[in-house]
């Protein structure tokens, strides 16, 4: 079975090297690895900002969909962890301003996702992670 690396130029990186992969395509299934809203230094966008950076990471899914010939349409499986130390309807609040973003990248009929709150991620400020999987027509 055939397996392509995905790479876009000009995409986020880390703050270090790393042999980590932005993406995988094995046959017809497309391995999204976690996108976050970071520069090519890995430095946070908009940092602590939810709705900035959703945008920033779902922009990031697309663009490694695209290097393979895919789209957002094409995603089945959907991994969202976010960051949020509010609790109550302060939390609810935080999570409809993240999703209603996240819709504006979703079509009908949706992926099966997760979304999990959890206490940080890789750098400060980063307050969203998404990982995808897709799979398309061969």
């Amino acid at each position: 079975m055939k397996k392509t690396r995905i790479m876009p130029k000009g995409h986020w990186y880390w703050s270090m090297p790393v042999p980590f992969s932005q993406g995988w395509k094995v046959g017809n299934m497309i391995f999204v690895g976690g996108q976050i809203s970071a520069d090519e230094k890995g430095r946070p966008i908009a940092p602590n900002d939810i709705e900035a950076q959703t945008r920033n990471v779902f922009e990031n899914v697309r663009a490694v969909l695209r290097e393979v010939g895919a789209d957002m349409k094409d995603i089945v499986k959907l991994n969202t962890y976010y960051v949020d130390d509010s609790t109550g309807e302060g939390s609810r609040e935080f999570w409809e301003k993240m999703t209603r973003v996240r819709m504006e990248y979703i079509p009908e009929p949706g992926p099966s996702a997760t979304a999990v709150k959890v206490s940080g991620l890789a750098y400060d400020g980063l307050v969203i992670e998404v990982e995808a999987i897709a799979i398309v027509d061969e």
